[in-house]
């Protein structure tokens, strides 16, 4: 009688056991099939420009080709205000469910370096980077005494120059007080425009010594020959400018660029990240993008995966949070 019972009770125990594996199993099968099945509806790409601004057509411009090779439907969501600082908010307020993604510009890297934004780097998982342009030191050709990146650089280290920059406090701002302190040089006297192109012509005018532009700002003055790069801050030369030398190649390490790149939430799988990285990059070397960022001044090398654009958000924090904090710009 023992016997039975025993029986019956293992009996039980091993139809128990198979039950739950049942069951677990249905469940991976499940998952797989949600995984297999994203992206399934609308993605949100949030961006901090207004429609028709810089960072507003990057976004356009990947999604144009992203739908199809993510195939669904991607829409922009335009929060503007407090420099990125509002896109950041509703951006953290969204479930992290990999339908939401976030242009993520050096604009927005400012903003956290200031302590405006709770968003951590922590909080994000990089997707791909949309565009590098980096930050070059020019001077007018026929004013200024210096003809070659080295002059330029040993000149910087004995006189007090006047710098243009966009803004106070910006990111440019910020770039000329990190060269100089790093190149050993005089701190420079800021002189602010409201954007690149007042800047560019007010160098033409002769109002100030040294610009800090982006390539694409002053092409047209450059193909004149009124405005001469004088040092390129990244980590290799440029192709339209190739003899103009990298502040690293002069020992001085600075890399600064305006930067646009694409983001999710931490939380986000790695299975679909993987496949925004995929879709989204592929979407980038169509000769679609490209064609845009030719006619930007860039080229190819603006598109990056996520292990480096990772790399570089969290560089660009590095560099920006000490810099503010010693310039004053952190209450």
């Amino acid at each position: 009688m023992q016997e039975r019972k025993t029986g019956r009770t293992t009996g039980r125990l091993v139809m128990a056991g198979v039950s739950a594996l049942a069951v677990a199993a249905l469940g991976l099968a499940a998952n797989q099939a949600v995984a297999d099945d994203y992206p399934s509806k609308t993605i949100e790409v949030v961006t901090h420009a207004g429609a028709g601004g810089g960072t507003d057509v990057n976004s356009r411009m990947m999604m144009l080709r992203a739908r199809r090779t993510l195939k669904t439907d991607m829409v922009v969501v335009n929060k503007r205000g407090g420099n990125g600082a509002l896109a950041m908010s509703y951006f953290q307020s969204r479930p992290d469910d990999g339908y939401t993604i976030m242009t993520f510009t050096n604009g927005h890297a400012l903003t956290m370096a200031l302590g405006k934004s709770d968003l951590k780097v922590e909080d994000m998982r990089p997707i791909a980077r949309g565009t590098n342009d980096p930050q070059v030191l020019m001077v007018n050709c026929k004013t200024s005494p210096y003809k070659s990146s080295d002059e330029f650089l040993a000149g910087v280290r004995e006189t007090k120059l006047k710098f243009g920059t966009t803004n106070i406090g910006g990111l440019d701002h910020i770039t000329a007080f990190v060269f100089a302190k790093r190149a050993g040089a005089v701190q420079p006297t800021i002189v602010p425009f409201k954007g690149g192109g007042e800047l560019a012509t007010q160098l033409v005018a002769g109002s100030i010594d040294v610009g800090v532009l982006n390539l694409s700002e002053a092409s047209a003055q450059i193909e004149a020959g009124d405005i001469c790069p004088m040092v390129v801050l990244h980590t290799e030369r440029m192709k339209p400018i190739p003899d103009v030398k990298t502040a690293r190649e002069m020992g001085v390490d600075v890399v600064f660029a305006t930067v646009r790149g694409f983001v999710t939430h931490a939380g986000v799988d790695d299975a679909k990240a993987e496949t925004l990285e995929k879709g989204m990059l592929k979407a980038m070397g169509h000769s679609i993008y490209q064609a845009y960022l030719t006619t930007s001044g860039l080229d190819n090398t603006s598109v990056l995966g996520s292990d480096e654009w990772g790399a570089q958000i969290k560089q660009l924090l590095q560099d920006l949070i000490p810099a503010a904090k010693e310039m004053g710009l952190v209450k």
